[in-house]
């Protein structure tokens, strides 16, 4: 029985045609025991017999040729000179010389170089005809009557080589420095390249350049962290996970390997990261994503290869990416026109590969953040990658009082202090901010020489923080008028409107770029507003404008920072939150993350956008006519609280209200806010 072999889609072929095969040199096998020939260049050849990544002969020819070129060129490019002739010294130079033919001779021992007054033939019959001559002065000669000839005929005589050229040894050095250079250069770095595998001093640029913190130096914790109890609870299973990530692999659970951090700025992300890294006591890299992107394309992903590189071999650790959406912005609409390569959009690919190719049992993790989530590209957010988004909000009154506490640890603070009822004028404020709070009272009890930061202290710079620092100017008597009218004028509507935030503070002392201010914050946190809390708010900033036309029946500029800020909320009020009966719950105004090209909200007729700012302009006109009738009314009071901040300049919450002779205002308790500044 014959076997038969056949060949790739070919006929069956007998035995015999096998054994004559099997006489040819074995070929090499791959790690499978597969027979496999090596390609032309080399691949797929044993290590031994794989040529070398730098092909010397080929390189050798290539300079070769290239300083073959240089010489020519050197040669070939020689400026041209008149030939130099050799002349007997008798008789014919000093025939010449009686003759007064020669100009100058430079003598070097018996050597005589010397230049013609016009040119000669020599010998006679010769096609060359030059200025230039060379001869050679007998040792016999009488020197003294050569010389007594030569300075009888005016012939100029020195001892410097009349040659002004550069020899043909120093052109050629000097033509082939240079490029011996460049040989040089590329020598070292294919050198480089076939040695490390990387571009040597060009592949710097492909490194990644995060920090790196090492577990033993992290010293930060949860409980440097405070007033964001929830985010630090859904971090806590991660940081189990890199302790122990063989607990959660027993049971065939997968822990998430990215986790996005998103909140406003300064409410502690960056700080939260850094918590989980020193809980787990695992190692740190940080970058922001802004570092990933150069001006060479593939750069970014280059630094992303590295980066993660590090990050598992350093496991556990932590990749923590700063400002996500500098490299994570949607990518739908967002096509090249000239059809290039986009390095951001290589350096997000490659940051999903990344993330697409983490073992379940790898203890490393990514943690990213950002303040802008709805601009980032969905597929950053499917499950798999960053599948888990922990929301880093604004503390609460608690927790802004626990953030107090955390930064005034190392501060020495009188017995007179009150964080908790600091911390209920903070609304809205993050934990960057309280710090901030913090270090001015520090830096403001030094400066006034306290022994130990007074709650002065803090609430002064409460002031300066909100209001701004105050500003050394004189105001005229008739500006200081005006604006205590304007400022009254806003803290009287506050005062006589149901739902408006308490008024805390009135001054006409010019702060930052205002001339004055009005200081309104809730005495509760609010997360949400009622269609009345936000007319209410555009009454109270239209007080200021609406006072100096009662008074003074002009109007003046200003009033454009409170213009500015009810124009926007009336916007919103209509376009966004649905809260315009003409146009009913639908938003026409688009998001942030919208762009102009892009199908949805924005694509509005023209005729709704003119409804909107028919209705915007309605709701303004509405609140001016109902703020015009209440100071009217309350004429008396305006003049009277006007007079009150003319003579003080700032006026409490107290010294306001007894001014304006009303009762303090009791808050009902409202939902958080920001402060509220109306200011000229």
């Amino acid at each position: 029985m014959s076997s038969q072999v056949s060949d790739d889609g070919g006929e069956p072929r007998p035995a015999a045609h096998l054994h004559k095969r099997k006489a040819q040199p074995q070929l090499p096998r791959d790690k499978r025991g597969w027979q496999v020939a090596p390609a032309p260049d080399g691949r797929g050849a044993p290590p031994s017999a794989q040529r070398p990544v730098l092909r010397r002969r080929g390189f050798v020819w290539f300079a070769v040729a290239l300083l073959a070129i240089n010489l020519f060129s050197v040669l070939l490019l020689r400026p041209a000179s008149q030939p130099r002739v050799t002349v007997p010294f008798s008789p014919f130079f000093i025939r010449e010389v009686n003759a007064g033919k020669v100009k100058l001779i430079t003598t070097k021992g018996d050597t005589v170089q010397g230049t013609f007054t016009a040119k000669l033939t020599y010998p006679p019959g010769s096609k060359t005809a030059t200025t230039l001559f060379a001869t050679q002065v007998p040792s016999f000669w009488n020197g003294s009557q050569l010389e007594a000839l030569l300075t009888a005929k005016g012939v100029e005589i020195n001892a410097q080589s009349t040659t002004a050229t550069t020899s043909l040894l120093a052109e050629i050095l000097l033509g082939f420095g240079p490029t011996l250079l460049i040989v040089g250069l590329i020598v070292l770095f294919m050198r480089r390249a076939a040695a490390g595998g990387g571009m040597g001093a060009l592949g710097q640029f492909g490194r990644s350049r995060a920090r790196r913190v090492d577990a033993e130096t992290i010293r930060v914790t949860f409980a440097d962290v405070a007033g964001i109890d929830e985010a630090k609870l859904e971090l806590t299973e991660i940081v189990d996970f890199l302790k122990s990530p063989d607990r959660y692999s027993r049971l065939g659970g997968r822990m998430p390997h990215g986790v996005l951090l998103s909140g406003a700025p300064g409410t502690g992300k960056t700080l939260l990261a850094r918590a989980v890294a020193g809980e787990a006591h695992a190692a740190f890299f940080s970058i922001s994503a802004s570092e990933f992107i150069e001006a060479i394309v593939g750069v970014g992903a280059s630094r992303v290869r590295d980066l993660f590189t590090q990050a598992r071999a350093a496991a556990p650790s932590i990749v923590f990416i700063d400002e996500l959406d500098a490299i994570g912005r949607s990518r739908q609409g967002s096509a090249s026109v000239t059809g290039a390569n986009d390095e951001r959009e290589q350096t997000l690919d490659q940051i999903l590969t990344e993330m697409d190719g983490f073992e379940p049992t790898e203890a490393t993790v990514v943690l990213a953040a950002t303040n802008r989530l709805d601009v980032l590209d969905s597929a950053l957010l499917r499950p798999g990658r960053f599948d888990r988004r922990v929301a880093v909000q604004p503390p609460d009154r608690a927790g802004r009082a626990a953030i107090l506490r955390v930064h005034t640890q190392g501060i020495p603070l009188a017995r007179d202090v009150d964080l908790d009822g600091l911390a209920s004028t903070t609304p809205g404020m993050v934990g960057a901010d309280l710090a901030n709070l913090a270090n001015e009272a520090a830096l403001l009890a030094a400066r006034r020489d306290h022994r130990q930061v007074e709650m002065a202290d803090l609430t002064d710079s409460l002031e300066k923080i909100l209001l701004g620092a105050p500003r050394g100017i004189l105001l005229s008597a008739a500006d200081r008028e005006r604006t205590a009218y304007h400022e009254s004028g806003h803290a009287l509507v506050g005062m006589l409107t149901p739902g408006a935030d308490p008024v805390r503070k009135i001054s006409i002392i010019p702060r930052g770029m205002a001339l004055g201010v009005t200081l309104s914050t809730p005495d509760t946190d609010q997360v949400s507003y009622t269609r009345e809390d936000l007319e209410g708010k555009i009454l109270v900033a239209l007080g200021g404008r609406v006072a100096e036309e009662i008074v003074y029946g002009t109007i003046t500029t200003g009033a454009e920072s409170d213009i500015q800020q009810l124009t926007l909320i009336a916007r919103q009020m209509v376009g966004r939150w649905g809260m315009s009966d003409a146009l009913g719950p639908v938003a026409v105004l688009p998001s942030d993350a919208i762009g102009y090209l892009l199908p949805g909200a924005r694509e509005t007729s023209e005729a709704t956008q003119e409804l909107v700012d028919s209705e915007v302009r309605r709701i303004i006109d509405d609140s001016h006519r109902t703020v015009t009738a209440l100071l009217t009314e309350h004429r008396d009071q305006l003049e009277v609280l006007a007079l009150a901040l003319l003579k003080a300049e700032t006026l409490d919450m107290a010294d306001a209200y007894a001014a304006a002779i009303l009762p303090a205002h009791v808050a009902i308790e409202e939902p958080p806010s920001a402060p509220v500044l109306q200011g000229l």
